[in-house]
């Protein structure tokens, strides 16, 4: 049974379904009746944790791994990372839900088991105001386990972009020229990513997606922290029976893993270490 974000004013409307069996991801979020999330239209990677996470809104890569399978380091019997990490899939527990007229507040812990076998903690908190439409995340991953590793983190937004038209563009300080067209380049599929901590005003980056007809010409407006989140990663997929756009922020730049950890990007993260991370995003 998953758990609600609401609103539901003459100014705002919206629901987030958020998924217990998955560490409190968003599954559908529908805002002034329109479900912006891409349900069946999602390609398959063959990882049954991420065919159902991919239908939703929102999920949580990491905190081990993130992108796609490759070797675990020192595994001498050809494990492999998850794709996408460890986190996905694991329920949220201790979950407590605060509300009142103004703001709805979710709050959860996920326990993790990492895939070269460490131990993580998730303390997640999502909030929403009700008056103005804001919705935010919080999140701080520890390591509660007894040995260190590299600590990684994405965040997938998926939009169905059967909501788009011609009009619909990417927007932000980030982009090249600041703003693209959603089907960006040739093909059915495209990948980029860029810095976006160069372009981050007060330690925060925005990217908005819009306009939406379906939203009667509003637009969504993603921000995320770039002190943990440096850099963006937009992704699309319209390849036969798929119409999605992904919004990904994420720690790292777009290259293999050993790559990043023999560049010093991935230092390792300690036993009882601890690390923060925030979105928000609304419908205006």
């Amino acid at each position: 049974m998953p758990f609600a974000l609401t609103a539901d004013t003459p100014e705002q409307s919206f629901r987030l379904d958020l998924t217990p069996q998955s560490v409190l991801d968003v599954g559908s979020a529908v805002f002034h009746g329109v479900d912006l999330s891409p349900g069946s239209a999602v390609p398959t990677d063959g990882d049954p944790r991420i065919d159902k996470a991919l239908p939703g809104f929102l999920f949580t890569c990491g905190p081990d791994h993130i992108r796609h399978p490759v070797p675990i380091e020192g595994a001498s019997d050809g494990r492999r990372y998850p794709l996408h990490g460890s986190l996905s899939s694991n329920p949220a527990q201790d979950i407590l839900i605060e509300e009142d007229e103004g703001e709805v507040i979710c709050e959860a812990r996920v326990a993790v088991s990492l895939a070269q076998g460490g131990s993580a903690a998730l303390a997640r908190r999502w909030r929403a105001d009700r008056r103005v439409g804001h919705i935010t995340l919080d999140d701080i991953i520890s390591n509660v386990g007894d040995t260190p590793w590299p600590r990684f983190a994405m965040y997938h937004i998926n939009f169905g972009t059967g909501l788009f038209d011609e009009n619909t563009r990417l927007t932000g300080a980030m982009l090249p020229g600041g703003s693209l067209p959603w089907r960006f380049g040739d093909g059915a599929t495209q990948i980029f990513c860029v810095p976006a901590a160069e372009t981050a005003e007060h330690g925060w980056a925005e990217i908005t997606v819009g306009p939406i007809a379906a939203l009667d010409g509003r637009s969504v407006h993603i921000r995320f922290r770039t002190d943990s989140l440096p850099y963006l990663q937009v992704w699309r997929n319209q390849s036969p029976g798929s119409a999605v756009l992904g919004i990904e922020p994420v720690s790292h730049r777009f290259a293999p893993r050993d790559e990043l950890i023999a560049a010093g990007g991935a230092p390792d993260f300690a036993p009882g270490e601890s690390a923060s991370y925030g979105l928000a995003f609304e419908v205006r």
